[in-house]
């Protein structure tokens, strides 16, 4: 009996036109993007510290066309902005914990009231609406266990919040942003 062979992975198709509100994937069509585009977008996801200069050679182009294409890149929101990627247990953030919250209503106006209220915490890194299982997903550092035990409880306390389940990293073996190219 042979034994079975791995099943390779295939990505799903990419969607034609992402269409929406400013700042949800919104203004460039998928195929509007070519292979330069492609380039330019993956270099930059790997270092957005990079020259022009160094950004253009490594795209195959020269540097004002580069330049211009980035800049186009940015006005239509298909480049968000660019950061530092920074170590949170380095600068005193030791503990990484993911929240399910579900709340008493999914009127739009508990669901963007309760959005309002954790983004005016700095422990909340992220606010994801889920669908299965809750109502949003949170991602949260803290200090220590006081400063996790703390946020919890604030969450069990606010406006329309009926479950709080609390989830607690012990490591991190992949943590990548933005998407494949």
């Amino acid at each position: 009996m042979k034994p079975k062979q791995p099943v390779p992975f295939a990505p799903l198709p990419d969607p034609a036109r992402a269409d929406g509100p400013p700042g949800t994937g919104s203004g460039v069509a998928i195929a509007d993007l070519d292979a330069i585009d492609r380039r330019i977008l993956a270099e930059l996801q790997t270092d957005g510290r990079m020259t022009n200069v160094e950004l253009a050679r490594r795209a195959g182009i020269s540097a004002p066309p580069c330049l211009r294409r980035v800049r186009r890149l940015e006005e239509e929101g298909v480049i968000r902005g660019y950061h530092a990627d920074t170590d949170p247990q380095r600068l005193g953030w030791e503990i990484m914990f993911f929240v399910i919250v579900g709340l008493d209503s999914q009127k739009e106006s508990v669901l963007s009231g309760f959005e309002r209220e954790v983004a005016s915490w700095p422990e909340v890194r992220e606010c994801h609406m889920i669908r299965g299982g809750g109502d949003f997903l949170l991602r949260l550092v803290a200090r220590d266990t006081q400063h996790e035990n703390l946020l919890t409880q604030r969450l069990t306390g606010a406006p329309s919040v009926t479950r709080v389940q609390t989830l607690q990293t012990i490591r991190t073996s992949r943590s990548l942003s933005g998407v494949p190219f």
